[in-house]
């Protein structure tokens, strides 16, 4: 049976890795033999996965779908290898050595930006629960790791300055100096909440009245699809595809089984 292996050069809390824990959970949902593998020791339990240590490649009977992953050559008995590409502003393709068969987006303007022709797939969403309990308090959630090209502070600005009651922060602190210079000044710890990474999506936007992401790198939030499945008010950038309409599951399955040439398995 063929084998398709997810090779990720980051698997930390984030988008990406989120995104495809839920990529390969659908996949093996689905009858698909997928495992995922990372550098990082987040991803493991939470879908098929292992660390990319122990990752063979070179095999007749495997697909590669790589991200954030540069590899010297393309896998010569590999039946097909596929760049995912998450990213814009960081990992440029064109400055990368080809050894993909194809490449999949998220979304159109990230194709646009890196002006190399590809396939848009959009990401697949879990299930969420929300509950929140009727308040008078107006809640605003910032919602990704805390990383300078997240413009994090910029987002809890933004949230008081339209008078949200309280603005809680959830996610990884990735990049220590921004943190300590930009955002931590801003963390009060009454108005201004960080909550640190909580990996239970209903915990967190059952809390949440609002979202506001102001990132320059990102053009198609996981965050910004999970509110809109919600009908939670979301509140991005000008770097930031608004989401218009959503995919369904189903049918970004079917995408990428066309990807993968499923059918001649």
């Amino acid at each position: 049976m063929t084998k398709i292996k997810i090779l990720s050069g980051w698997s930390n809390p984030g988008g990406s890795t989120t995104a495809f824990i839920n990529l390969c959970n659908l996949f093996n949902k689905n009858g698909m033999d997928c495992t995922f593998y990372g550098p990082h020791s987040y991803h493991l339990g939470q879908c098929i996965s292992n660390t990319l240590e122990n990752c063979a490649v070179n095999d007749e009977d495997e697909i590669l779908i790589t991200h954030f992953f540069k590899m010297p050559h393309r896998p010569e008995k590999s039946k097909k290898v596929i760049l995912a590409c998450h990213e814009k502003g960081v990992f440029p393709i064109k400055t990368i050595q080809p050894y993909w068969d194809e490449i999949v987006y998220v979304a159109n303007s990230q194709m646009f930006w890196q002006g190399v022709k590809g396939t848009v797939i959009p990401n697949v969403l879990p299930v969420i629960n929300r509950e929140r309990k009727e308040t008078s308090n107006k809640v605003a959630g910032i919602i990704g790791s805390i990383d300078k090209n997240k413009n994090t502070h910029i987002s809890i600005q933004r949230a008081l300055n339209d008078n949200c009651d309280k603005v809680l922060l959830f996610g990884l602190v990735t990049d220590n100096p921004y943190w300590e210079h930009a955002v931590k000044p801003l963390v009060d710890g009454d108005k201004v909440v960080f909550s640190g990474y909580i990996q239970n999506r209903d915990a967190i936007y059952s809390q949440l009245d609002v979202v506001y992401q102001s990132s320059d790198s990102e053009c198609a939030s996981l965050v910004s699809h999970e509110c809109k499945s919600l009908g939670l008010e979301f509140k991005g950038n000008e770097n930031i595809e608004e989401v218009t309409t959503l995919v369904s599951n189903s049918e970004i399955l079917e995408k990428w089984k066309k990807i993968l040439d499923y059918d001649n398995w």
